[in-house]
C-alpha cells in the first residue's frame, strides 16, 4: 500500500472526537476539494509503499486501540480489506474516513465516517471542477455504506446556504438515522474555525443535528501530523 503518513494523535472529528488514535493515511484521491487540508495525499504516488505487516507493525509502537484509516481516499485502494482484517485481527477499533464514492463489503470496520462532497466542495478550476463533479457524489454508494456500516455522516459546512443541499441529499439517500448526521465547519486555520463554529452550531440547533468539532484545527491550527 502507498502510505502517506503514520502518525499518532487525538481523533479531531465526528462522535469519536478526543479520542487517542493512530492515524494511517493512504495516498491517492480523485476528488479535489477547494478546500482540503490534506491535497499533499491526493497524488496516488504522495508516500512509500508499506507492506501490510509494516503498517500493524508501525501502529503497535502506540499504546492505544484506536485506528483511524484515511486519506486521500481509502475506499479506493484494493488492499484496503487486508489490513482491515489484519488490524481486526490485533483487537484495533477501525474507523475509516471515506467521502462515500466506493463501496467495498464485508469490511470488519467499527465506525464508517462518511463525509459527502457538497457543491461548496467544488474547485475554481474549469479542468479540476469537471473532474470533481463527475465523482463528488454517488447516492447509490451512500446508501450501500449506511446500510452495510455503522456510520457516521459528516457534512463539511461553509455557510448557512448548505443547509437546503444537506437536507436534499439525506431525502435522496433515504433511511438516515438523524442521530448520526453531524454538521462542521469548513476551516483551514484556527481563527476560520472559531468564526464559522457559532454559525454551524446554530444549525445544527435549528434542525437538530450533531456539531462536529475539528480538534486537529482547534490546537494546532492544521499542522501536518498532529
Amino acid at each position: 500500500m502507498i502510505i502517506n503518513e503514520i502518525f499518532y494523535s487525538l481523533q479531531g472529528e465526528g462522535f469519536l472526537a478526543g479520542v487517542v488514535s493512530v492515524f494511517v493515511r493512504l495516498a491517492g484521491c480523485p476528488l479535489r476539494c477547494r478546500w482540503c487540508d490534506t491535497k499533499y495525499a491526493w497524488d496516488r504516488k504522495a508516500g512509500a509503499h508499506y507492506s501490510i505487516a509494516n503498517i500493524v507493525r508501525t501502529i503497535q509502537k502506540w499504546p492505544c486501540r484506536h485506528v483511524v484509516i484515511t486519506g486521500g481516499e481509502p475506499m479506493i485502494d484494493s488492499d484496503l480489506p487486508q489490513l482491515v482484517q489484519e488490524l481486526k485481527a490485533a483487537d484495533k477499533h477501525i474507523t475509516i474516513e471515506t467521502a462515500g464514492i466506493a463501496y467495498i463489503p464485508d469490511m470488519p470496520c467499527d465506525l464508517m465516517s462518511i463525509s459527502p462532497k457538497l457543491s461548496n466542495s467544488t474547485p475554481d478550476d474549469a479542468k479540476l471542477a469537471a473532474m470533481h463533479e463527475d465523482s463528488r457524489l454517488d447516492i447509490a454508494v451512500l446508501g450501500e455504506l449506511i446500510e452495510n456500516y455503522d456510520y457516521q455522516l459528516k457534512f463539511v459546512v461553509d455557510s448557512v446556504n448548505d443547509l437546503p443541499e444537506i437536507q436534499e441529499t439525506l431525502q435522496r439517500i433515504g433511511e438516515v438515522d438523524a442521530q448520526k448526521v453531524m454538521l462542521m465547519p469548513q476551516a483551514a486555520a484556527r481563527e476560520e474555525l472559531l468564526a464559522k463554529s457559532p454559525i454551524v452550531a446554530e444549525l445544527c440547533k435549528l434542525v437538530g443535528f450533531a456539531f462536529s468539532q475539528r480538534l486537529q484545527v482547534l490546537l494546532w491550527n492544521n499542522e501536518r501530523g498532529k
